[in-house]
Formats: structure tokens, sequence, C-alpha cells
């Protein structure tokens, strides 16, 4: 199964009043990109060890699939996890594929690793590999738990940068805007510390997440949320319902 990843995580929506949705530079993070899930539920379990055979996998006895070739498996040693991703991907010209793991998810005792694959040309799948973070850690993941996470990038956009430092002073209207939000946010923190009622009526700064500069004015291009399209043209799973493949 693939999906547009959600905006929404279980431990944002578990922080104090879902405090960390407020956080759009994250929730638009969750969402930037597509989700690949586990085909069937496992655990894992790494002795510390460099070969294929340190590293113990096996089916959940709850889960329903009893196929274990959907299983991830030790391939490259070294307490590596690998997932076979079994889709060829395809992207236009001069576009690679950011593979890397569920963003937002973090998940103890083990990490994902991250590549960039050239899809654009290439007839070969590849894989995704998690790193086990410490030995005698047995994890678990459920069946239909993101796995992976993909979006694609524009060949040469790196190398194409320009990076430099530049002084504020350089730019007066920037300095000034700057200063302008820094006062505001220092006042309004204040105001917080103070238990000042329009502050804590208000409980935190939203300028930036409604796209608000210091003048008042908005910027266009500002965005809350993003709308990916699902993957046309895949057959639903037996027994699958749409509700299920957004879940």
């Amino acid at each position: 199964k693939i999906r547009p990843a959600p905006q929404r995580r279980p431990w944002m929506d578990g922080t104090p009043e879902a405090f960390a949705n407020r956080c759009l530079p994250l929730v638009i993070a969750n969402s930037h990109g597509w989700e690949i899930l586990a085909p069937r539920g496992f655990e894992a379990r790494w002795d510390g060890g460099v070969s294929l055979a340190a590293i113990q996998v096996r089916g959940l006895p709850e889960d329903p699939a009893k196929d274990n070739e959907l299983l991830p498996i030790s391939h490259f040693g070294s307490g590596v996890l690998t997932f076979h991703v079994t889709g060829l991907f395809r992207t236009e010209p001069s576009y690679d594929l950011y593979v890397t793991g569920p963003v937002n998810r973090p998940k103890d005792g083990i990490v994902a690793l991250t590549g960039v694959v050239e899809t654009d040309w290439t007839p070969a799948t590849f894989t995704m590999n998690w790193l086990f973070t410490h030995p005698g850690v047995t994890v678990r993941f459920e069946n239909d738990e993101p796995i992976c996470h993909i979006f694609p990038v524009q060949r040469g956009t790196l190398e194409r940068t320009e990076p430099e430092f530049r002084s504020l002073d350089q730019d007066p209207e920037l300095k000034e805007a700057h200063a302008a939000w820094s006062a505001s946010r220092a006042g309004f923190l204040q105001g917080l510390k103070a238990k000042e009622v329009e502050a804590l009526k208000k409980k935190w700064e939203k300028t930036y997440f409604q796209g608000i500069m210091p003048d008042g004015s908005k910027y266009p291009e500002h965005r809350t949320k993003l709308a990916l399209r699902e993957f046309a043209g895949a057959p639903e799973p037996p027994g699958a319902t749409k509700k299920d493949a957004r879940e």
C-alpha cells in the first residue's frame, strides 16, 4: 500500500492541547510526500553482530497475513534491516526520488536510512533500509505501519544553489521586518509569562501559521496544508476500503 502522507501524528496529537500541531513546518513536512506501508506486522531483534544471522525477524502471530516473503530481511548485515520495495518507480526526466523514513515518526531502537534514487532512467527497484541503533532491543512494526517516505526532487537544484552569508544591513527592509517580528514575539511571550488576558486568550502567536507579515500583509503563496494525489490505477487490496487506505 502507498498513500499520501497524512498531516497528523499520534505523538503530536498527544501533546497538551495537541500543541505540536501548531508548528506548521512540522505539519507541512509530515505530508510532504507519500508513505509506503508495511505489508504485514513483525518483530525484529539484532544481537549486535555483523553477520546476516545477527538479525532475527518473525511475523506477528496475530497478523492474518501468513506470507513470510512479505517480511523484511537481513540482507546487508551490520544491523541493517531491509525491506524490498516491490514497485518500480519512474519519475519525469531530471527528477530523482528522495527515499527516507516516515517523517516525524520516531521509533525506539532503530532508525531509517535515506537514499536518493535516479528513478527517471534506472530499471532497478530499490530497497528501504533501517539501522538498529543498539543490540538486544526488539522492535515492532504493525501491519500497514509506514516504513518509507518518498517525494520527487529536481536533479541539479542543489548544485545550482549558490549559498552565501550576508549581513542584514544589506537589506534594510528585511532587517526592519525581522526587528518588528522579533519585538512582537518577545512582547507576546512576555505577555504569556505575565498572564496578560489577551495573550492567554490568544495562546500562541499565529503570524507564521497564517502567513502574515509584520506589516499585516499576507504572503500570497503561503500554505497551511498539502493536498497530494493518490496513486492512480492501483487495484484495491482484497477487502480494503477507501477509508482503510487513508487511515
